[in-house]
């Protein structure tokens, strides 16, 4: 069995794979080989030491495979069933882990697990942003950065599916067309315009009513711009770099704004809300609400060059790992 595992936090160096053992499964416990293994951002901020870990760690989130082993107690799980996850405890980056079931889900039949580890995390997350954070309604204008993304090309197109009118950003001319086949209405690339007056300008001065910001830093003052009044601030994200501190009397106050930072954590708490969203995701990817396309695929041994496209903003769309 083999495993990435970090002994210090920094850049993409310090990811190694490594063989390990594992235990058998304790109660509510399965043993699981991974098939898939989702790429995510938050997985280099946990490498990079934003989001803080005990070290030495295992890395990764999201993963869907098969149950091997099952430990005691465990009467809704069976080996042979294929299922997935997208939550903590971290350690997808394996050929093998063990995981509990309280966190797990049942894969239905018909869908791959290498797009399922492509709607976990972007799917459930696309879910509660949508339906929970924010729940939007037919007829609205919204604002989603970074929309030729991994959950950009899912949100954006279930988006439109529920009658929005999207206006998504990109970084770079070489998106504007995956932004518009992911569904968006208006593109802005926002390195070479302002968005902010782009977003008014097709708003007719009104502004929008949610802006979904995974980006973070760089474009944090413009989205609050770009907000109408008693407008939302969903702030998910930072790969553009960590949020500066608030000033709540200069951003919020002038136009009554909120402001939330949600995660898939707070909204999977319970095992109802858990199969809600997942099943919720998978119901919107068989009925085709959303196309689905994997942009690349990695290797395990190929993770250093993983995590350096990422961050490099070279991965258009979701990536996967096979172990």
């Amino acid at each position: 069995m083999k495993a990435v595992i970090i002994n210090k936090t920094g850049g993409s160096e310090v990811l190694e794979l490594k063989d390990i053992q594992l235990d058998d499964p304790k109660s509510g416990e399965v043993l699981i080989k991974n098939e898939a293994i989702g790429l995510n951002y938050i997985d280099t901020y946990h490498r990079s030491g934003l989001y803080p870990v005990e070290l030495p760690s295992n890395i990764g989130i999201e993963g869907a495979g098969v149950i091997e082993k099952v430990g005691p107690d465990v009467n809704d799980f069976k080996v042979g069933d294929k299922v997935a996850y997208a939550s903590m405890p971290i350690g997808s980056y394996s050929t093998h882990r063990i995981f509990p079931t309280k966190k797990l889900v049942k894969v239905p039949e018909g869908i791959e697990l290498e797009n399922v580890v492509t709607l976990m995390t972007k799917g459930i997350t696309t879910f509660y942003l949508l339906h929970k954070t924010y729940p939007v309604k037919s007829g609205e204008t919204i604002l989603y950065h970074a929309a030729a993304g991994g959950v950009g090309q899912i949100l954006c197109q279930w988006a439109k599916s529920l009658g929005c009118t999207v206006i998504g950003t990109v970084g770079s001319d070489e998106k504007i067309e995956i932004a518009k086949a992911n569904g968006c209405d208006h593109v802005i690339n926002y390195s070479k315009e302002n968005f902010a007056e782009r977003v008014k300008e097709i708003t007719n001065g009104v502004g929008v009513p949610v802006v979904y910001d995974g980006v973070g830093k760089k474009t944090f003052d413009g989205s609050i711009e770009c907000l109408k009044v008693r407008g939302t601030m969903v702030s998910f994200g930072n790969a553009s770099g960590p949020l500066d501190p608030c000033n709540v009397t200069k951003s919020l106050a002038p136009k009554g704004l909120y402001l939330t930072r949600p995660s898939i954590a707070h909204y999977t708490t319970t095992r109802e809300e858990l199969d809600e969203a997942a099943g919720k995701t998978f119901e919107m990817f068989i009925t085709k609400k959303f196309n689905l396309k994997i942009f690349k695929k990695y290797s395990l041994s190929e993770i250093v060059k993983a995590h350096e496209d990422l961050e490099g903003r070279k991965i258009l769309g979701p990536a996967v790992i096979l172990p």
